[in-house]
């Protein structure tokens, strides 16, 4: 099994190293420090496996493992942490495998014999079991074959349209695979619900106008197009242009 090793302290990736030594039948296909690189590294090696620290800086384990599902075959991901048992409760109820520091070389063992693959909506499901969620700075997207790494703060709108997202970006438009919900709920403090399939970014929101239908829509920076608003959303949103 391929194994891409992926800490910010070079002593717990040497740990990490030596007990797969001792384990065999493992290869250390590369090392990464954070997030970024694991993605960057991950796409050059194609490891079967990450041994990926969650908390790192620059990018976090639990993001890059968002971003790594948006791969057309994702590594598997084991996360290795010093978090104690009860930040650890949403990785056991949603069969997310980790692996507590110190790491031991019988756990290390047992976690590769079952690894198995990670869903996004798993990891969604923990990151929001954590006392202080991630909120991820870039959004992934496919790319003539590759991952993209879209920032949040270039994005106008995300718009839903059957099972995929449209985000809009100032330059440019992509489609993901993830719910305007878990959208909401993750950068609900700098998008606004205007419509059951539409979040705009506040940042980006000129004003908000009136139609011949009647209709209210939002005007947003460097876009002729205006969304609509439903009925649904028109208090609240023209309560939150009175601000």
């Amino acid at each position: 099994m391929k194994v891409l090793v992926v800490d910010d302290e070079k002593l717990a990736r040497d740990r990490l190293r030596e007990l797969l030594g001792e384990l065999g039948d493992h290869v250390v296909v590369g090392e990464a420090m954070n997030g970024t690189e694991a993605l960057e590294k991950t796409s050059m090696l194609s490891p079967d496996v990450l041994l990926m620290d969650i908390r790192m800086p620059e990018m976090d384990g639990l993001e890059a493992a968002m971003h790594l599902m948006a791969m057309e075959s994702p590594p598997s991901v084991i996360f290795t942490t010093a978090y104690d048992q009860h930040a650890l409760d949403a990785f056991e109820v949603n069969a997310v495998d980790y692996l507590l520091k110190p790491i031991r070389k019988d756990r290390l063992a047992k976690a590769l014999s079952k690894v198995g693959k990670l869903t996004l909506q798993q990891l969604h499901d923990v990151n929001q079991g954590q006392e202080e969620p991630v909120v991820r700075s870039h959004l992934s997207v496919h790319l003539r074959g590759n991952i993209r790494l879209v920032p949040v703060s270039d994005i106008l709108y995300f718009l839903a349209d059957s099972k995929y997202v449209t985000v809009r970006t100032t330059k440019e438009e992509h489609l993901i695979e993830d719910s305007l919900v878990n959208l909401e709920r993750e950068f609900g403090k700098t998008f606004l619900r205007i419509h059951r399939n539409a979040l705009v970014a506040t940042g980006y929101i000129e004003g908000i106008e009136k139609d011949v239908s009647g209709t209210w829509r939002v005007v947003l920076t460097g876009l002729d197009k205006k969304l609509a608003v439903s009925r649904r959303h028109t208090v609240a949103v023209r309560r939150w242009a009175r601000r």
